[in-house]
């Protein structure tokens, strides 16, 4: 007489669940490192160059703490300043300034000066300290 169980328990694991467990962790992590990680640059397209530099003269204009202009080391009064910059710059193609102002003097001196930049269509820089 042949009395068995037709219930057979397997002893075989199954690894089936495991991997679609083990593939969804996979996914949550990949997504929440993307999104957790934060670059401080920014994406952009910068021009290309071919090595040579050019020989750009400029002329330094400063303003010191009692709003005296100066145009390259030499002093001019508010009413000289557009004619002194127009005779320092007169025969370059494409004129340059960079302007210097020292603190505590009020924007409205560095604003004319940036304003006689803009109607003799000069380039104008303002050069600050780095921190």
């Amino acid at each position: 007489m042949n009395i068995r169980g037709r219930n057979k328990v397997s002893a075989e694991f199954n690894m089936s669940s495991m991997t679609d467990i083990v593939f969804l962790l996979l996914i949550f992590f990949m997504v929440a490192i993307t999104t957790m990680t934060t670059t401080n640059a920014l994406d952009l397209v910068l021009p290309n160059s071919d090595g040579k530099s050019d020989s750009v003269e400029t002329v330094a204009i400063s303003i010191d703490e009692q709003s005296n202009y100066f145009i390259d080391q030499e002093s001019y009064e508010v009413d000289q300043l557009e004619t002194g910059l127009k005779t320092k710059l007169e025969g370059q193609t494409e004129p340059n300034v960079v302007l210097h102002v020292a603190k505590g003097v009020p924007v409205e001196d560095a604003v004319f000066v940036m304003d006689i930049a803009y109607r003799n269509n000069y380039k104008i820089v303002l050069a600050v300290e780095p921190k």
